[in-house]
């Protein structure tokens, strides 16, 4: 502001002396800050050097990847740069535009920086918080890139900003965009539009079609991340989809063009991906989370060594097993694709992880990380929804009834479970319930527990996501929400150690060029998430065999004779998921199989069938190195008010009756005047849901005063009552009858 205006509404308060004096204070501090400006300029400005200089740096050291011992090379991010240097002429106009729309979209109308961004940006990378910020120019990006270090400082900042001024005052916009299309990564240590190109599509830049040229600007903002040989395809497309949708919205192609384009599966025209690697979905797991918290720069570039917690010799076991077991389940039930996952409950240090039967296997889709993808996880997730009932006061001899059921929803659709083999087995305790994995029993189980609250226990377990209960409804605890196979054996892990939650991790220690330690596992006492009765039963029941062996046999793949091991499967709709998760207290391990496509499997592979076989057959590989470890001591409550939470109905009363001809379904009790052939010994029940004999939310307080408040009761009552009919005739529902025979109901039928 003009110091002239400064003063304009002090005319007639300041004389002409004063004003003067007020107007050069003001223009000598405008000056000083000018100044100021100045010597920043010149204390922090350095010469940008040439467009040729800048390409033609090496990087100095590359990033190693080593097992838990250091003994074992994972994988190398490669010291040397792949770049080929082109003119601008060169590079096609479609990725000159793909680049822009996607990173700097003013990039023909600034100078530089835009102040904005660059007050946001720096106010989070100097205080470390999320990923890299977005909204830095082209001309930014490319400083940070090829000029300065990728340390997060206030100081950085300010050189980065005054560079970019610089920068655009020595060169042009196409020389900008020319060395920043020459220097950006595009993963795969490919560096450059040029390098890109021969890289993912073996051709030359000049070459590049519309779509290809879209898919390359899509990766520079994070090219692990959006790799299109890593775990996040789908993420990639949808990106290259909005380059070319915006060059179309901002008319640098026609709107026919775009989709045209965006029809095309580019995905087809990748040259085949082959890199000197071990355990290679670990490794991308791991590499995933240095570029995540260190830049991708920094790993690309700064000599990092990286010592995993991977267990080489337990790996080598896994995708063997992993391999022979996907073979056999591709013969026998369709099912191209397993993985294997397993933790050290104690530290929750990932000790093997397989992400698909073969990594290099595009027919599969092998390298996508089907360990950290979202599943739906079948009744393998049952665990978490019973241990959250128990802490609700239920126990595992409550009496619940597996009977075709009807449950409300609320949105008017039928929600009518059925059990894996299609039979009702009537009333059952709880832990007979998840022995057998009964489902129209687990269903009940979920609402007495609640959605919510079983969500949470998962959550606070280790599970992540499941931010939309709304949605699973009451389908939850069959698997109705989605889980990544690494979080649910991180949360079966939990279970392990007795309710301590030790967080998972994949990394030992790491170590900067010069050998300075700046990242160290660090063992500790972990959080206790769930006392240790309650997941005692859970280990009581599903290690267990009497309590399973009448839905698996008593010689599933789950028995285990030397030892306590607990294990669940999971079977998903239409045999599109087989899940078998389980554990000792010295390891959790999970095994998925199925198609990742997510087609369906042949009938008949469920989880006992298609993915119990790969996990008993590694844990019988390693479990011969772990000592016979005991789960903590399951403890019958005694002193249960309830009968209901006993196990004891106490409904049943065996009476000798006779049906009294011509009244259907009427009976009196048998005296002389019956006929022989019609006195009857009849169970006379007085059948009802446990809603009958307890609030939901407080089974162990008072009975229900008008229990058909609640929602469900009326058909759950339905359900029993239908069993109870449908039973051949052995029950009959309702009090036995007061009366003795009478004469004259019988006389004349004799």
């Amino acid at each position: 502001m003009k110091p002239v205006l400064v003063l304009e509404k002090f005319k007639g308060k300041l004389n002409k002396s004063k004003q003067k004096k007020i107007k050069r204070i003001i223009l000598y501090a405008g000056g000083g800050v000018l100044l100021l400006v100045l010597g920043a300029f010149i204390f922090f400005a350095k010469d940008l050097p040439s467009p040729d200089k800048i390409n033609k740096r090496q990087v100095i050291e590359s990033t190693k990847i080593y097992d838990r011992t250091g003994e074992h090379l994972l994988y190398e991010i490669h010291g040397e740069e792949k770049r080929t240097l082109i003119s601008f002429e060169e590079m096609p106009e479609n990725i000159r535009y793909a680049t822009i729309v996607l990173e700097d979209q003013d990039f023909y109308h600034h100078y530089g920086i835009k102040f904005s961004s660059i007050i946001r940006a720096a106010i989070k990378d100097v205080l470390g918080r999320g990923v890299r910020q977005g909204g830095s120019t082209i001309t930014q990006q490319f400083i940070k890139n090829s000029i300065l270090t990728p340390e997060r400082t206030l100081t950085r900042k300010i050189k980065e900003v005054i560079l970019a001024i610089e920068m655009e005052l020595k060169f042009s916009k196409d020389e900008i965009l020319q060395m920043y299309l020459n220097e950006i990564p595009y993963g795969s240590n490919a560096y450059g539009i040029e390098a890109a190109s021969q890289t993912f599509f073996g051709k030359r830049a000049r070459e590049l079609t519309l779509d290809e040229a879209a898919l390359l600007s899509a990766l520079p903002k994070a090219p692990t991340y959006y790799s299109p040989y890593g775990s996040h395809p789908e993420e990639l497309e949808a990106r290259q989809k909005i380059a070319i949708q915006k060059m179309a919205d901002l008319g640098y192609i026609t709107q026919e063009q775009a989709e045209e384009s965006k029809n095309i599966d580019t995905f087809e025209k990748l040259t085949v991906h082959r890199e000197n690697i071990s355990a290679p979905h670990m490794v991308m797991y791991v590499k995933e989370y240095l570029e995540d918290k260190y830049g991708y720069e920094a790993v690309e570039r700064g000599g990092y060594k990286v010592y995993t917690t991977l267990d080489w010799d337990k790996q080598q076991i896994a995708e063997k097993t992993v391999k022979e077991g996907a073979e056999k389940n591709m013969v026998n039930y369709g099912a191209t694709n397993a993985s294997l996952v397993a933790i050290d409950p104690k530290t929750g240090q990932i000790l093997v992880m397989v992400g698909s039967k073969d990594y290099f296997d595009d027919t599969i889709d092998g390298q996508v990380n089907v360990a950290i993808r979202d599943r739906q996880p079948g009744s393998s997730f049952k665990p978490y929804v019973y241990v959250t009932a128990f802490m609700k006061g239920y126990t595992p001899d409550t009496m619940l009834y597996d009977v075709e059921t009807e449950f409300e929803t609320g949105t008017g659709k039928e929600y009518k479970p059925q059990n894996y083999d299609g039979k009702f087995r009537g009333p059952v305790k709880i832990k007979e319930a998840l022995g057998m994995s009964l489902n129209v029993p687990a269903v009940k189980v979920l609402y007495l527990a609640g959605v919510k609250n079983s969500i949470d226990t998962a959550k606070r377990m280790g599970i992540t996501g499941l931010n939309q209960p709304d949605r699973y409804g009451l389908s939850l605890v069959l698997g109705g929400g989605e889980v990544k196979l690494v979080d649910h054996v991180s949360a079966f892990a939990t279970f392990a150690t007795g309710g301590i939650r030790h967080n998972k991790t994949a990394i030992l220690r790491i170590e900067d060029n010069k050998g300075k330690i700046v990242e160290e596992f660090q063992q500790t006492e972990g959080e206790r998430m769930i006392e240790e009765k309650y997941v005692a039963i859970i280990d009581h029941i599903l290690s267990t065999n009497d309590y399973r062996a009448p839905a698996f046999g008593s010689n599933s793949p789950l028995r285990f004779d030397d030892r306590p091991v607990v294990a669940k499967t999971g079977t998903t709709n239409e045999f599109r998921d087989a899940w078998t998760v389980g554990y000792t207290p010295s390891l959790a391990v999970g095994v998925w199989a199925g198609n990742n496509d997510n087609s369906p499997m042949a009938a008949g592979a469920a989880g006992a069938n298609v993915a119990a076989p790969i996990w008993r057959s590694f844990l019988d590989q390693v479990l011969g190195n772990y000592n016979i470890e005991q789960f903590p001591k399951y403890k019958k409550e005694e002193n249960i008010e309830k009968p209901v939470l006993r196990g004891d109905l106490d409904m049943e009363e065996d009476v000798k009756v006779c049906k009294i001809p011509g009244k259907d379904d009427k009976y009196c009790l048998a005296n002389k005047y019956c006929l022989d052939d019609d006195v009857k010994k009849k169970d006379f029940v007085k059948a009802h849901t446990i809603l009958w004999f307890v609030d939901k939310n407080d089974p162990r307080g008072d009975y229900p005063e008008n229990p058909k408040k609640d929602p469900q009761f009326k058909k759950w009552e339905k359900g029993v009552k239908k069993w109870y009919k449908d039973e051949d005739s052995k029950f009959i529902v309702g009090d036995p009858p007061e009366d003795k025979c009478d004469e004259e109901d019988f006389s004349k039928y004799k």
